[in-house]
């Protein structure tokens, strides 16, 4: 995989271009699995169910459990087909400006950079994140926690990109909805079938607007996702 690096330096942006594919921050690591649990909280380690966003915190509202099938949770490999799978792909043109957000998953790395960005794709797999980028739509970052190997999303809608892609309102709960009503029940991409089931966990986030990026308001919820791939 190649990657190149542009320096915007009249805008003062970072973008980062990689062929078929969008990864903001390449982590070799592997996840180290070493808990057979969907996955624990962050904030017993120290960290947070908020991602780092200007100076405030955009809510971690998906969990994909780290039980789900291991090729959903290899995140440089067959994730991004289950992404596809339920209308999400990379970046338009692999094209990704501007900094990437932080999250302290409590495993004891402290804060490291998103994995990546992926949007809406408007049942369009290759160009329908073009789209997306024009008009708003779905979108969500993708953080992953050493020992249980779960994922966790910071999912929310954008607007359009006349208003800066702001969060709309609401667009925490409702981009956190839509993505779970796209993935619950049978799937499929690629020739890989999937099957998701979603259980409802309260109390790991706040409620209300206090410390949330744009003082949007949240419900508290997350959703946690169990991901199995039936058939080949």
């Amino acid at each position: 995989m190649r990657l190149f690096t542009l320096i915007g330096a009249s805008l003062g942006l970072q973008v980062f271009l990689v062929w078929g594919t969008t990864i903001i921050n390449k982590d070799t690591q592997q996840c180290g699995r070493q808990l057979e649990e969907p996955f624990f909280d962050p904030r017993i380690g120290g960290g947070s169910m908020l991602d780092s966003s200007a100076g405030l915190g955009e809510p971690l509202n998906v969990v994909i459990s780290g039980l789900s099938d291991s090729d959903v949770l290899d995140v440089l490999g067959g994730f991004y087909n289950y992404a596809h799978a339920i209308g999400f792909s990379y970046e338009c043109l692999g094209i990704h400006i501007g900094d990437p957000q932080q999250a302290n998953l409590g495993d004891s790395r402290g804060w490291v950079n998103q994995m990546a960005v992926l949007r809406q794709d408007y049942d369009d797999s290759i160009f329908g994140t073009c789209a997306e980028s024009l008009v708003g739509g779905n979108h969500f970052r993708v953080y992953q926690q050493q020992g249980t190997c779960a994922l966790f999303l910071a999912v929310s809608i954008e607007e359009s990109a006349t208003t800066h892609h702001d969060i709309e309102p609401n667009g925490y709960d409702a981009g956190r909805d839509a993505f779970v009503a796209a993935a619950v029940g049978e799937t499929e991409f690629g020739g890989v079938k999937y099957f998701t089931t979603a259980e409802t966990l309260e109390g790991l986030l706040p409620t209300g607007d206090q410390g949330i990026n744009h003082g949007i308001s949240i419900d508290g919820n997350v959703v946690l996702l169990t991901v199995t791939i039936y058939d080949y």
